[in-house]
């Protein structure tokens, strides 16, 4: 009995451990497949020829000013592990991005082919994989012109680039046999994956469902449920759904309905995310798969009265993005989307038009951690053909919202080709696709012609004319947001208000498209086009908001120059109409916003002595050398009727070289300064990281922007420098300078882009220059 006793014991054991076992193998891994491909250029391959690169990549360094960007065929090769058909049962490659048409063969089977450079894609290997060997992936990207594909436009006419490569990153996703599919997978109304839905949502309570589409890949029935648990900071809430029969290699869809009480909602001001864990398992609790989603509580309403969201009116302050970095193109880290996200943040918006295509998936999940509402865009640039571009615009549509359904930025889609001649049939489907996707109210499509189907109507300020533009526009209640203004209609219009603020200005110096190194006038001039526009719009009774264009600025494929109307440069560093936006933004409502007050001046012998000062603040008062010029309040003027916060205006009588500075009060209290001091001959560098709320971490792939900025022996920036500076990495083989190592300084400071290899080890960064005391800097001490 004893005996028999001990055999029982060890067998339930047993029986345990491989119930265990059973709960783990085969549950879903994401592995990135970013480091050690092999890359070529050409039509054929030549094994000659093979480079050692890392995701995301490009296929060729372009210089800053692109004017003829790289394009043809390249090939991308790597080998998988030999052991996957014994660590799982099911294998998926996952592509976020490759610029703009992919073929994929494993272990040359063809596998794949894929049109489209912005969205992402899924392929099955399993089928093709062998066992106790190397499994070999190959990508053949080919970026040339392609009228069928959008945006269609050839890149000589086209508005911006479109850079080749694999320039986001590549997963290996394996599951079990029983697994949750990928959003992008099925041609089906609603795609694959999961979706959350909050249909009800208030201060008190939130409820809605859960819709998860299941693939069995068994010879076997199987009745499966879903755990699903939702957490917040450290409170957390799990439910589980009805159980589904789903039939042997067949798929299904579990449904389930939750509701949570004092919800944690999400806004610009308070981005509270939910991590969401969707558990698969048997009628014996047997764990089948699991994934992760981050997803946010609001809601959102558009009708006659105006936007509203989480119940509460508000008026939608914006900008437009276009993704791109210099010398690299699109191929940018994760923290390099998140850091453009916080710079946006910081610069006082709360919306970003994600023009004129999908961005990556990095830079929305930025967006709902940083607080950003977002318009989402189809690629498309004043260019539309019916037939199979029309095709590939409508799964450009569907594949959107199945990708980005689950994030609280995302309020409105543009399933709109930008500044196209779409046709009526077009818009009608483009329309009915969304609402097919998610058809619910809050459910808001927006479009650049004013046509019934869309539920947004988003022209540019251009598309009207002077001097109310689109301030008295009204369609029986229809709601307007102005998708882009302050550069074409003071660029090409020349019709702004404000085009004798400055009587000697030429007619280059009055455009919004104004470089660094144009010096102060022009960035002023930029500032006061922005203004004055901003002030503009905010008089339109239907106008529920606005996107200046734009934040960066940008190459084109139809010009030799970069377009400089961006309120920061291709560097990412501020101009003077970046904290004229972040003045409008009041101090203390999230976590980036505080009190600020910024002199908009170098204080040289030439600067204008009519010193403007972006504050938001209730009063000013602006020193010379610590005297006093005048204390201010809030006054406004023709370019200034409608802001929340009025640039302060002081008269000086004549230029006295040393520090102006700027206090900001509120409430009699000194609560910001900002000064600027006549800078003395070029003495040394300083050298700085650009890390905008995301480090640079040891062991990370990633780009990060590195100042060389010129000052005078006091540490003062010299706004006039333009040395030649010389930028040298010491002894190190997984860190490189990204583009030239000798760059002359514009306004001041050189800007280089360094990218490091997974690496632990120190990084020292020195720039030098001619009659300079140069600068070291030290990573990862």
């Amino acid at each position: 009995m004893k005996n028999n006793s001990i055999i029982k014991i060890v067998l339930l054991v047993c029986l345990c451990l491989a119930c265990d076992r059973e709960s783990h193998i085969g549950v879903r891994t994401n592995t990135s497949l970013n480091k050690n491909w092999s890359f070529q250029k050409g039509d054929t391959i030549n094994q000659s020829l093979w480079e050692e690169v890392h995701i995301p990549h490009t296929p060729k360094i372009e210089p800053l000013v692109v004017n003829n960007q790289w394009q043809g065929v390249c090939w991308y090769r790597k080998e998988l592990s030999h052991n996957l058909l014994k660590e799982a049962k099911n294998h998926f490659l996952k592509f976020e991005g490759v610029m703009q048409e992919s073929e994929v063969w494993i272990n040359q089977h063809k596998i794949g082919h894929h049109k489209g450079g912005y969205l992402p894609f899924t392929l099955n290997i399993t089928p093709y994989l062998k066992k106790d060997v190397q499994n070999v992936v190959l990508v053949k990207v080919t970026n040339t012109d392609h009228s069928k594909i959008p945006p269609g436009k050839p890149l000589k006419e086209l508005d911006f680039n479109t850079y080749g490569g694999i320039y986001r990153n590549v997963h290996l996703i394996s599951t079990n046999n029983i697994y949750i599919s990928e959003a992008i997978s099925e041609n089906k109304v609603n795609g694959g994956g999961v979706y959350f839905r909050f249909d009800d949502v208030s201060k008190t309570n939130a409820s809605g469902f859960v819709k998860i589409h299941l693939v069995n890949k068994t010879k076997n029935k199987k009745e499966i449920k879903a755990v699903v648990t939702l957490r917040h900071k450290d409170k957390q809430q799990s439910f589980v759904t009805k159980p589904v029969l789903i039939h042997a290699n067949n798929n299904a869809t579990l449904v389930g309905s939750f509701s949570i009480n004092t919800p944690q909602l999400w806004s610009p001001e308070t981005p509270n995310l939910y991590q969401v864990e969707i558990a698969l398992k048997d009628e014996k609790d047997i764990l089948f798969d699991k994934v992760s989603i981050t997803t946010g509580i609001r809601s959102i309403e558009l009708n006659k009265n105006g936007f509203f969201l989480n119940g509460k009116k508000r008026f939608i302050n914006g900008t437009n993005r276009h993704q791109e970095y210099p010398y690299v193109g699109y191929a940018i880290s994760d923290n390099a989307n998140y850091r453009d996200a916080y710079k946006i943040k910081q610069a006082g918006f709360n919306f970003v038009r994600l023009s004129h295509y999908p961005q990556s998936k990095s830079f929305i999940e930025a967006c709902d951690q940083l607080g950003l509402m977002l318009m989402n865009c189809i690629p498309g640039w004043q260019y539309f053909e019916e037939g199979e571009f029309e095709e590939n615009a409508f799964q450009d549509i569907k594949d959107l919202v199945r990708r980005d359904r689950n994030h609280p930025s995302m309020i409105f889609w543009e399933n709109s080709l930008n500044e196209s001649a779409m046709t009526h049939d077009f818009m009608v489907k483009a329309n009915q696709i969304v609402k097919q996707e998610l058809p619910y109210n809050d459910t808001y499509t927006a479009g650049w012609i004013d046509h019934n189907a869309y539920n947004l109507f988003i022209p540019a300020r251009q598309h009207s004319n002077p001097p109310h533009y689109w301030n008295n526009y009204n369609n029986k209640g229809r709601q307007i947001f102005i998708a882009e203004y302050g550069d074409w209609e003071y660029y090409a219009h020349n019709a702004g208000f404000n085009q004798k603020e400055f009587k000697n200005l030429k007619s280059e110096e009055r455009t919004s498209r104004q470089l660094r190194a144009y010096g102060e006038k022009r960035l002023l001039q930029q500032a006061l086009n922005y203004q004055e526009a901003f002030n503009s719009n905010l008089k339109g009774k239907n106008t529920i908001g606005h996107a200046n264009w734009l934040m960066f600025d940008y190459n084109r494929g139809y010009a030799d120059d970069l377009e400089a109307s961006g309120i920061s440069d291709i560097f990412r560093i501020p101009k003077f109409a970046n904290y004229f936006f972040k003045s409008q933004k009041s101090h203390n409502i999230d976590s980036l916003s505080s009190p600020m007050v910024h002199i908009a001046s170098h204080w040289n012998k030439n600067s204008s002595l009519t010193i403007k000062v972006f504050s938001n603040c209730e009063e000013v008062a602006l020193y010379l050398n610590n005297n006093l010029i005048s204390k201010k309040a809030v006054e406004t003027n023709t370019y200034s009727t409608h802001l929340k916060h009025p640039p302060f205006v002081f008269n000086i009588p004549s230029f006295t070289e040393g520090t102006l500075k700027a206090i900001g009060y509120i409430n009699g209290k000194n609560l910001a300064e900002h000064s600027v001091t006549t800078p003395q001959n070029p003495n040394k560098i300083s050298l700085e990281i650009d890390e905008s709320g995301k480090p640079l971490k040891p062991g990370d792939d990633d780009l990060v922007f590195i100042y060389a900025k010129i000052t005078d022996q006091n540490g003062h920036l010299v706004n006039n420098a333009n040395h030649e500076i010389t930028f040298s990495i010491e002894n190190h083989s997984q860190a490189k300078i990204i583009g030239p190592t000798k760059v002359k300084a514009e306004a001041g400071i050189a800007s280089i882009l360094l990218r490091t290899y997974f690496t632990n080890t120190k990084i020292q960064i020195t720039a030098k220059a001619q009659n300079l005391t140069p600068a070291k800097l030290q990573l990862f001490h």
